[in-house]
């Protein structure tokens, strides 16, 4: 029974404390005045009547009624329901203000003073039961016998309520007797009666009907958001005007969360003077008046519900875990069929007809139902995850976290997670653990109903009856009578509430008379008989266990028998020592045990192989049981939810060999590695559950003794009948009170030595797994922060002894401690921890507890001691075998920086190499990393045991790293957690990488100190390209004697002058003869117009610069002339170099020697062509408009139509708007931007009047000077090719919503000439070239107009960003096309990008991280277009002749592109190898694109990270060469080769940034090749000219051009294709760009192949897997084969072979005159040959009809096919394959004889045939004269040395002594003798001539 209230208190204002000008309350009386002894009066009342302030207000306002919710130190709630009224008052101020006090009214002269005032008075029942309505009536009794004057005394009334006395809760089932109970009628004695109806059950909460109005209040989800956020201990925060409502809101949040109780701060309604409590770091739920909601804003963890505007506001630093699917959804929907049935039906055509919500009564039940339903599924099973540790003298029970989610799957679940965690649980384990106790709905649902609630999950229907039945018993619970509501309660009459005569304050009551009611209370209670309820205590139902639930998305691995059966066999193998078959099965072992079945698994079948606690193994079984064990702990999350780390436990303690006399090493000592030895909770819930079992045990062996005791391996849900550990506690409980008390202090002491031997054994086990093996080493401790590990129990709270101990044992809490000594004490810290928490939570005694302190430390330092015994003795096994580390091979000039260090490469995001997408998982592999001057290479064999016998390489070059992280690496294999490095390189390849323990720290952290300092060398002269040949120290700046020294002069000189002129300005004009260079410096004048006359051929010999110039800098100066592409200008018509000093005035360029001193520009090349007509001087003026002094330069011109194209920067910001100006503006005094804009004008029109068309044509209007050509090309060509520049220009600019109407955007550009003076002769550009002709279909132009248009004569490209607001003259003659570009930040983003996208560091399975979507969001291909679709665009302006200038950006980028596209396309001469070149070293090298800043090759240029624009470039050029394959000389490798070596630094062509930096090294006219170095090839044109002699690589077998074709590409992205120099990868032995390594791989490969025996038969098959064989290599295509068998057999024959081009264009010539016999040339024939293939696109394959031959050859498309074909070992090597051959054999053989050759090791000298063949450059050898046969090749490339030897055992008898020499190749000596001295001689000679040759 309880009392219904407590205390009654009237609050009323206080008039005499004004506290800062704010009103306060004072509690007037108060009802009992002493404290009752069980509840203790709350503090802080008078705030909470008035949460806004006490306020005095000028009218009276109604009463009001709400509850408020206090909580005591006790956390005891209680509820203060406030009846409030408003009582009159004379206004205090005015009374002072007639007192005198003039004062104070100064202050306020503005406020109206009413007289009257009104006060508020509380009228507050105090009680701990919450039972609104019913104190609702009794205040309103008492409020309505003081206003109506009733006749009954207060006193009576309030005496009455203060000693009535109703029960806690009714019986379960109600009968007559008992109805007493539940039912209880009161009356205050004011003629009034009320029921109250106590509710049946007392655990469940009454929510009336607030849930209900909560989610009519904020709606569905948002409910459901408050709830997980209160569930998760997330802060919430209430508004509401309304109060009751606040209190309300709050109740119903609270009564979902049953069957877990809120147990933070809960303030339903909060005072505005405490309203700092909301920024307390605890969760809370709190309700404020919407009044201070302003004072809320700034809260910025809270999450806000505003009750009146229906909204939840959630911060965004606060991030809500929601309920985890498949739930929420079902919540939903179950919820919403609750409140909205009609949802369901709104579409139908008949709805039915009664389909109304229930009452908000019977709704609020509903709501509640769903979510007891929701928490039964949540927690279906908690039971099963009991651990009971104690039974007597009273339960105690952990909750194990970990097995439940594991059997759950939902390790991963957040929400979950954080409820388990929670404090609300912990109390829902305390109160529903014990298993003997009364049980209520939420124990019966959970127990008996979770099969029906799985059955009926997936169908809303039925879950709803469900819900309906659970609703039904909720409701029961709170209304055992609902037709039993009698209120008689008599409410004030209407005019005395309404009546404002001057009422009677709320009197003084009398306290004695109260007082004496509530002490005969008292007394009438003392003496009654005590009500005895029996309480219905029984055991609680545990439910099904886990194990039977499914999980949906269950972890049953696929065919997982299968995988169990090869763990069983492999188990089975190691026992029966059958060593070779286990190790077969070993990788597969490793695979299955990712499995969770595969695991469980191991550990039963390792468990029926210890007998007796040991199991006694041979090394290598141990060392396969080890790697199982740390293979299964390996996926074993650090809370075990599995239990896998709990099986293994007994199991490591008892596997164990014997190393030596009396030592025996136990497997535990090499699983240490893994985080769950580390976490305290693992170790509580294994403690826990091993102590369970015992004392299980326990009372098992009470009850029936002949039990035995098999605890150690009992699974608690091992057997159905078996009584489990509850059940047994249960009945303990039950049987406890009949027991005596020496019974119980008995059983009480077993359990607690029970609890007490289990924590030395567990101080022993711990000791074990976490000392390591070598103590010195504190590995494990120091990663994984052991000690900070706070263990999250269920326990909250540590008792004060517990607390003490630990202080005295614990000093310090850190637990990575410096000194390696410290293992010891950081493992006596850790298990002293462990020991408190669970002793203490176990209630051991604490002498108990203290002599466990003293033990640990001696248990450590013993084990310490044994293990320095087996640390010492395991050092002497002999190690595992690891594999043999393999050299790479090196290119000549590369050296080693560090040998190889055993490493692991570890698979990245690509799938190819794993076995993922079939094939063998090449990946991981072991091996060696070796760093190299010039590369970074990977060289191993694949870890899995199939494909050991493979060779894996990877390998990329120093230069193009871009990135380089650490890693933290776990190996499948040894389960260690290793160091390793990421290395991404810009040439595609990602090198994931983990030293090998056996690798030292320190020489890991040099590795990447070495690779750091290769990568950014501090000059450029630091790069692998200088530095190679010399040793492999880190030279820095090489001082060479240069043999060309004149050349060194040379460029000092002109560095010199340079600097000189720059720094001195000279203003006269002086015409003289020509200095020579060296006097140069003293005349030479910045207006200086020399030239430089060399003549047509560019002889040496005609040099005619000054009779002085010696040879050698007559060479230089030929040089320079050959690298400022003079030939090429020639060839373009662009000026020549004529004998004579007078230039032929009638040419409209010259070639300018302005620059020679690169004083003009410091980026362009020292010879420009410029307009005739411009002086020299003009250009230093016009330069300083652009960016860098980039000035127009022309670099190509048109051949038909003469227009020109042209190159600059853009213009400086100034230079823009003085450009614009117009010329005729009015000014005082011309200023210098004027003149300068002037000139610029000028440079125009001179680039303009040189056009035949501009000169020719009569008038401005039109251009005949060149539409007949144009008709003509025009009707010639397909017109499907040409689509109209209008359109182009569209595309280029933007679409349409950019361009309104026409591109002049109101005269702002387009044609950027002002608006104003339109003329005839100038329509603007919109209509000019956009083109408002009607469309074709096709895209073709409609002639007549497109030429009636007029167009302008010059088009300038420029950057839409920097031609705002200007305007233009209309007489000028050329337009601007503003175009956006693309900066290089964005290439450089766009590339990072790209490169993730085609490898990715790690395998992702999240759909927006595919490939394809990757390479879409990295814009590369969009950039692509962009360049293409300008390029083309420009294209199309020369085609009709315009010319064009494209001036971007700094004009080194952009420019760059665009200007080298737009010649490729536009002229085939740039489609040849040559011509390639020369377009390569005119527009990139010459005209000075940043090649060293752009691709980061220095430190100085590390921080702006490598910009692939080069790069960009020949992706273009690819694209190109897929849509016109015949027109390409070269093929894709090429592409490819040079995209590669751009990137590597190999070659000194794509270093530095500008010919003058070229110059300053002294590098830029240096001699083809270095004498001292044949093979170092310091330019990579030399290397491909070198190559391409030799083999067809470069080659495209389908090149066919067409006369003068223009090519057009399509530019669109879908027409765009994804380089695959981007995705492939050849493993078998690295990248195929150095193109010695191959050959020197393929010639071991031929000796290994040579050394095999050839007994057996060869087959003919071989395998090709995509991600590492060289395809083009094994799979050739049709061409490179036949002339790769055509050479063999000649070599077989004997005969000369002839160039591999010569046979080639033999072919093709007699295809031709073939193809013109034939009378009707066959389509397929004739083809391939026609040159008069008109516009149509050329990429489809073309068969070649060779009759010759007989056979139909196949001519692939891909090109690198052809490209990189090289024989299968066993025929002779690339280098001898396509051999330079002539006619006849005798000089094929230059010398021949017999020579004895000394065989391999241990076999006798031979006599062989030697033949030397000068012109292949090799040795060959054959049996004997006749033989075709040969029997072997010394390449004399590779031989180093030619010696006189000795004569060696077994060698021929009677040969002179001087007849034997040695020659020394790369790879072996091979001794050789001849008949006689003499011979010998020759023989040398003739082979050191050979060399010399070479």
């Amino acid at each position: 029974m309880a009392r219904l209230a407590d205390y009654f208190v009237v609050v009323g204002y206080d008039l005499d404390n004004r506290v800062e000008g704010e009103g306060q309350g004072r509690i007037l009386q108060r009802f009992p005045e002493k404290d009752w002894e069980d509840s203790p009066f709350p503090q802080g009342i008078e705030l909470f009547c008035q949460p806004s302030g006490w306020q005095l207000v000028p009218q009276r306002q109604p009463a009001s009624f709400f509850v408020a919710v206090l909580t005591d130190i006790n956390s005891e709630r209680h509820y203060c329901a406030c009846f409030t009224f408003w009582e009159g008052l004379d206004n205090p101020q005015l009374k002072k203000t007639d007192a005198g006090d003039a004062d104070e009214a100064d202050e306020e002269p503005t406020v109206v003073q009413h007289a009257k005032l009104f006060a508020p008075k509380s009228l507050v029942v105090v009680s701990r039961l919450d039972y609104t309505e019913a104190f609702r009536n009794c205040l309103g009794l008492i409020y309505t016998v003081h206003v109506d004057g009733l006749p009954t005394p207060l006193e009576t009334v309030i005496g009455n309520l203060l000693t009535c006395v109703i029960p806690i809760a009714g019986g379960s089932q109600p009968g007559p007797e008992e109805r007493e109970d539940s039912l209880r009628t009161i009356t205050l004695g004011a003629g009034d009666r009320q029921v109250i109806q106590t509710p049946i059950n007392d655990s469940l909460p009454v929510s009336g009907s607030s849930v209900a109005q909560l989610f009519r209040q904020l709606g569905i989800v948002n409910v459901l958001y408050l709830f997980c956020a209160a569930l998760t201990e997330h802060k919430i925060l209430f508004l509401s005007s309304s109060y009751q409502r606040l209190t309300d809101a709050c109740r119903g949040l609270l009564a979902i969360m049953f069957p877990l109780k809120y147990s933070f701060t809960y303030v339903p309604i909060l005072p505005g003077k405490l309203l700092e409590v909301l920024s307390t770091p605890t969760p809370f739920i709190i309700g404020v008046n919407s009044f201070f909601r302003s004072e809320t804003q700034e809260l910025l963890d809270v999450i806000v519900a505003d009750l009146d505007g229906g909204t939840v506001t959630i911060p965004e630093c606060v991030h809500i875990s929601l309920l985890p699917e498949p739930l929420l959804q079902q919540t939903q929907t179950a919820l919403s069929m609750v409140l909205d049935p009609e949802l369901e039906f709104a579409d139908q055509a008949f709805p039915p007809q009664s389909m109304q919500p229930s009452a908000l009564k019977i709704q609020d039940k509903e709501i509640r139902a769903v979510f007891l339903w929701l928490f039964a599924r949540l927690f279906q099973g908690y039971r099963w995850c009991l651990h009971i540790i104690r039974i007597h003298p009273e339960p105690v029970i952990r909750f194990h976290k970990a097995a439940f989610l594991g059997q759950r799957s939902l390790t991963e679940d957040d929400f979950l997670m954080k409820v388990l965690d929670g404090m609300a649980f912990a109390g829902f384990v305390s109160e529903r653990g014990p298993p003997y106790r009364a049980t209520d709905l939420f124990d019966d649902l959970v127990a008996n109903q979770v099969e029906r609630i799985r059955q009926e999950e997936a169908c809303p229907h039925k879950v709803m009856n469900h819900v309906k039945e659970l609703a039904e018993q909720l409701f029961k619970n709170e209304n055992p009578y609902p037709t039993v509501a009698m209120h008689k309660v008599q409410r004030p009459s209407e005019n005395s509430q309404n009546s404002d005569q001057s009422r009677t304050p709320f009197p003084v009551l009398d306290d004695v008379a109260v007082q004496l009611f509530i002490d005969h209370a008292v007394a009438k209670l003392k003496s009654a008989p005590p009500v005895v309820k029996a309480e219905l205590k029984s055991m609680v139902p545990s439910g099904p266990p886990l194990g039977d639930i499914v999980d949906r998305n269950g972890h049953v691995m696929a065919n997982s028998a299968r995988r169990l059966e090869v763990v069983r066999n492999c188990i089975t193998y190691i026992f029966d020592n059958k060593m070779l078959e286990a190790k077969k099965l070993m990788p597969a072992v490793l695979r299955a045990l990712k499995g969770r079945t595969a695991r469980v698994c191991l550990t039963q079948e390792l468990n029926q192989h210890v007998l007796q606690n040991r199991a006694v193994l041979d090394d290598q079984q141990f060392d396969y049981i080890v790697r199982m064990m740390n293979c299964t702990l390996q996926d074993c999350s650090h809370i075990d939810e599995h239990g896998i780390a709990a099986a293994l436990l007994p199991l490591v303690t008892a596997f164990c060999r014997k190393l030596g006399a009396g030592i025996t090493q136990f497997a535990y000592s090499c699983v240490q590695e893994h985080m769950v030895w580390t976490t305290m909770q693992f170790w509580e819930a294994m403690f826990y559950s091993d102590v369970q079992n015992h004392i299980k045990a326990l009372y098992m062996e009470t009850d029936d003794g002949d039990q035995q005791n098999n605890s150690d391996q009992q699974d608690r849900s091992d057997n159905k009948r078996e009584i489990s550990a509850l059940e047994l506690a249960a009945e303990q409980n039950r049987l406890w009170p009949t027991l005596n008390k020496e019974m119980q202090m008995e059983r009480v002491q077993k359990e607690e030595s029970t609890v007490f031997s289990q924590a030395i054994h567990y101080a022993n086990r711990m000791s074990y797994l976490l000392l390591p093996l070598d103590t010195s080493k504190n590995r494990l401790l120091r990663s994984s922060g052991l000690g900070d590990v706070e263990s999250v129990s269920n326990s909250y709270v540590t008792n004060s002894i517990a607390g003490s101990m630990a202080e005295s044992y614990d000093t310090e809490s850190g637990f990575e401690d410096a000194e390696s000594s410290d293992v010891a004490n950081s493992v006596v810290r850790f298990i002293n921890r462990f020991v408190d928490k669970v002793c203490n939570e176990s209630g051991v005694t604490n002498e108990h507890l203290k002599a466990l302190h003293t033990m640990i430390p001696d248990i450590v330092q013993m084990h310490i001691e044994t293990l320095d015994a087996v640390h010492r003795e395991s050092k002497r096994l002999p190690p595992i075998q690891k594999p043999k580390l393999l050299r790479p091979t090196l290119l000549p000039g590369e050296e080693l920086v560090m040998d190889g260090m055993r490493v692991h490469l570890i698979p990245d995001g690509r799938e190819e190499a794993t076995g993922q997408m079939g094939g063998p998982p090449l990946l991981p592999a072991e091996g060696a990393i070796f760093l190299t001057t010039y590369r970074l290479i990977f060289k191993g064999t694949p870890s899995d045991a199939l494909v050991g016998e493979q060779i894996v390489t990877r390998s990329f070059p120093i230069a193009s790293l871009t990135k380089e992280k650490r890693i933290s690496v776990t190996l499948t294999m040894d389960q260690f957690v290793q160091e390793g490095l990421q290395l991404r390189s810009c040439t595609f390849q990602l090198m994931k990488i983990a030293f090998d323990e056996e690798v030292a720290s320190d020489l890991a952290e040099s590795f990447r100190k070495h690779l750091h300092k290769l990568r950014f060398p501090q000059h450029v002269q630091g790069t692998f390209a200088f530095t190679v040949g010399q040793s492999g120290k880190l030279v820095l700046e090489p001082k060479t004697k240069d043999k060309n020294q004149s050349l060194k002069t040379l460029s000092k000189n002109l560095v010199k002058n340079a600097k000189r002129t720059i720094s001195r300005q000279y203003v006269g004009r002086k015409k003289e003869a020509p200095p020579t260079w060296e006097n140069r410096s003293s005349f030479q004048s910045e207006l200086d117009e020399d030239e430089i006359s060399v003549s047509e051929e560019v002889d040496q010999s005609a040099l005619t610069l000054s009779s002085t110039i010696r040879s050698a800098d007559r060479q230089t100066m030929s040089n320079v002339v050959e690298r400022a592409c003079c030939r090429d200008y020639q060839r373009l018509g662009l000026g020549t170099l004529s004998n004579s000093l007078t230039r032929s005035k009638n040419e409209p360029f010259r070639i300018s020697t302005a620059n020679r001193m690169y004083t003009v520009c410091r980026s362009y090349p020292g010879l420009l062509i410029i307009p005739q007509n411009i002086p020299d001087s003009t250009i230093h003026r016009i330069c300083r408009c652009y960016r860098q002094n980039r000035f127009p330069v022309v670099c190509w011109r048109h051949s038909r139509t003469k227009a020109v194209l042209l190159r600059s920067a853009g213009l400086h910001a100034k230079g823009v708007v003085s450009f614009f100006k117009s010329p005729n503006a009015p000014t005082a005094v011309p200023s210098q931007a004027d003149s300068t804009s002037l000139e610029q004008e000028k440079y125009l029109q001179a680039i303009i009047s040189s056009m035949p068309s501009y000169s020719e044509s009569t008038g401005r209007n039109t251009l005949s000077g060149f539409t007949s050509t144009h008709m003509n090309t025009s009707e010639s060509s397909d017109k499907l090719r040409q689509p109209k520049i209008g359109d182009l220009m569209k595309q280029v600019l933007g679409n349409k919503e950019d361009v309104p109407g026409t591109f002049s955007r109101g005269g702002k550009w387009g044609s950027i000439r002002g608006s104003s003076r339109l003329s005839a002769y100038n329509p603007d550009i919109g209509t000019r070239l956009a083109g408002k002709e009607s469309p074709q279909p096709n895209g073709g132009p409609n002639d007549p107009l497109f030429l009636r248009q007029q167009k302008a004569y010059l088009y300038i490209i420029g950057d839409k960003a920097q031609l705002k607001g200007g305007k233009q003259d209309s007489f000028q003659q050329w337009e601007v096309i503003p175009i956006e570009v693309c900066d290089v930040r964005q290439v450089k983003n766009s590339f990072k990008k790209l490169m993730k996208a085609c490898v990715p560091s790690s395998p992702t399975t999240e759909p927006n991280m595919s490939f394809l979507r990757l390479l879409e969001d990295s814009e590369w291909m969009t950039l692509l277009h962009r360049v293409l679709q300008v390029s083309v665009l420009v294209v199309e302006l020369l085609d009709t002749g315009s010319s064009v200038m494209v001036s971007l950006e700094d004009g080194w980028d952009v420019t760059t592109q665009v200007v080298s596209l737009v010649q490729l396309l536009s002229d085939p001469y740039y489609r040849t190898f040559d011509g390639f070149r020369l377009l390569v070293e005119k527009e990139w090298l010459s005209f000075g694109h940043r090649f060293s800043h752009r691709g980061a090759q220095t430190l100085g240029s590390q921080s702006s990270g490598f910009t692939p624009v080069f790069l960009q470039f020949l992706d273009c050029v690819h694209q190109i060469h897929l849509q016109f394959p015949m027109e390409f000389e070269f093929s894709q490798y090429y592409l490819k080769f040079l995209a590669y070596h751009y990137m590597s630094n190999r070659f000194r062509t794509f270093l530095l940034d500008s010919d003058y930096d070229r110059i300053e090294l002294g590098v830029l006219y240096e001699e083809k090749s270095d004498r001292r170095n044949p093979q170092v090839c310091k330019s990579v044109w030399d290397y491909i000219d070198r190559l391409n002699k030799k083999a067809p690589i470069f080659y495209n077998y389908m090149y066919s051009p067409e006369d003068e074709e223009v090519l057009r590409p399509y530019t669109f992205v879908s027409n765009l294709k994804v380089w695959d120099f981007y995705l492939e990868e050849t493993l078998s032995d690295g990248p195929p760009y150095d193109w010695e390594l191959r050959s020197r791989q393929e010639s071991l490969a031929e000796e290994t192949a040579e050394k095999a025996d050839t007994g057996a038969p060869k087959s003919q098959r071989h395998i090709v897997w995509p991600c590492y064989d060289n395809l083009s290599k094994v799979m050739p295509d049709a061409i490179t084969k036949l002339l790769q068998d055509l050479q063999n057999l000649e070599a077989a024959l004997g005969q000369t072979s002839e160039k591999w081009k010569d046979t080639w264009d033999k072919i093709k010539t007699t295809q031709k005159t073939e193809t013109r016999l034939e009378s009707k040339p066959s389509f397929s024939s004739s083809l391939l040959m026609s040159s008069n293939l008109s516009h149509q696109r050329r990429s489809q394959g073309v068969c070649l009809q060779e009759s010759r031959v007989g056979s139909s050859i196949k001519l692939g498309l891909d090109c690198e096919a052809s490209a990189t074909s090289t024989p299968v070992a066993g025929r002779p090597s690339t280098s001898t394959l396509y051999s330079q051959f002539q006619s006849t054999e005798s000089e094929n053989r230059s010398f021949e004889g017999i020579l004895y050759k000394r065989g391999a090791l241990l076999k006798p000298w031979k006599p062989r045939w030697f033949v030397l063949d000068k012109t292949k450059h090799q040795l060959r050898y054959y049996d004997s004269r006749q033989d075709k046969e040969c029997k072997g090749v010394i390449e004399l490339s590779d031989v180093e040395s030619v010696t006189v030897g000795t004569p060696a055992m077994g060698a021929p008898k009677n040969v002179e002594e001087k007849a034997f020499f040695d020659l020394k190749t790369a790879k072996r000596v091979y001794n050789l003798c001849a008949q006689e001295s003499s011979n010998a001689q020759l023989w040398m000679d003739s082979i050191q001539s050979c060399l010399s040759d070479a």
